[in-house]
């Protein structure tokens, strides 16, 4: 699992996350549901991770796939086809592999390995996501994510657009204990930001965590807390609930978010990989139809009427096209 990592030498010069503060609380364990398995676009497996926690929990997010892990032989690799998308911002964080994206508004390029590509479907978007014709003709690892974050009424209609975040421009934190690796794509930890800009107040990150490591980090008070494992076992909370790959744990209120891995991985797992993610709730109507995301019935005809009359954009020449046997 490549995504961006470094050395030990390098992890000694990062800086470290403050240790709890006297009177911090831990945020407990609300819920641990397990995301069961899917297809998704021209059939690329992927966990469906929010399937089975509360919609109220999981505001301002709306969707999240975990997308692989898989090997994929030659011929195999799958991506989507063109789509259209009204009312949120998609994120798709490329852990291992590559990933090609081209939207109808000139966004676009290659996501590979710990890039992540942020698309602000707003007014509405035409777009692709599929593997480059290199990788479908020789196969390999395909591993990422892709997020649903929702947008307030009064963005919902926002102009289209694209951040394209490069694995390196993620900013990189260690634990208290030097034993886990933090990459913040978004937001802020500890005083640390990431890159990404966001319409919707988020932080998202991605820690790897040693056997038997912890880490333990502040986490704003007034945003949500989800913890999605991606990799390999450990608990979260400050009970120490187990949890395990594909599962998402909701926690309640406070200041601090604590995730430790079992001394013992699996070989082909050495550490755990934690997705870490909470934003402001929206607290608006959500009325999902599909890839448009609205606050009533009414929006999601009006977004099929304009998407139907060709109000979302057109596909490009020369558009990228999606890899079918």
């Amino acid at each position: 699992m490549p995504a961006i990592t470094v050395d030990t030498q390098t992890m000694l010069t990062l800086p470290r996350i403050a240790a709890a503060a006297a009177g911090d609380t831990e945020r407990p364990v609300r819920s641990v549901t397990t995301g069961p398995r899917g297809y998704e676009g021209e059939g690329f497996p992927v966990v469906r991770a929010f399937a089975g926690a509360r919609a109220v929990d999981l505001d301002p997010f709306v969707h999240m796939d975990q997308m692989g892990e898989v090997e994929y032989q030659p011929g195999e690799p799958r991506g989507t086809d063109w789509h259209p998308h009204r009312g949120f911002e998609t994120v798709t964080y490329m852990i291992d592999g590559r990933f090609a994206h081209q939207d109808s508004h000139g966004g676009g390029g290659l996501i590979a390995d710990g890039a992540t590509q942020w698309m602000t479907a707003g007014s509405g978007i035409l777009h692709i996501e599929t593997p480059p014709a290199e990788l479908v003709e020789s196969g390999g690892m395909f591993h990422g994510v892709q997020l649903w974050v929702n947008l307030p009424k009064k963005d919902k209609f926002a102009a289209p657009k694209y951040q394209s975040i490069e694995g390196e421009q993620a900013t990189l934190l260690t634990s208290t204990d030097g034993g886990a690796l933090v990459r913040i794509i978004a937001g802020e930890i500890d005083g640390h930001a990431g890159p990404g800009s966001t319409h919707t107040p988020i932080t998202l990150a991605h820690a790897t965590i040693e056997p038997g490591a912890e880490l333990n980090l502040p986490w704003n008070r007034d945003f949500n807390a989800l913890v999605y494992i991606l990799s390999g076992r450990g608990a979260v909370g400050p009970v120490r609930h187990p949890i395990q790959q594909g599962q998402l744990a909701v926690l309640g209120p406070g200041d601090r978010i604590s995730v430790a891995a079992d001394a013992g991985q699996d070989a082909h797992r050495p550490a755990l990989e934690v997705l870490l993610l909470g934003g402001k709730p929206i607290r608006e109507p959500v009325f999902q139809y599909g890839p448009f995301v609205m606050n009533s019935k009414a929006e999601l005809v009006a977004a099929l009427e304009d998407y139907n009359a060709g109000r979302f954009g057109v596909i490009p020449p020369n558009a990228l096209m999606p890899h079918r046997v």
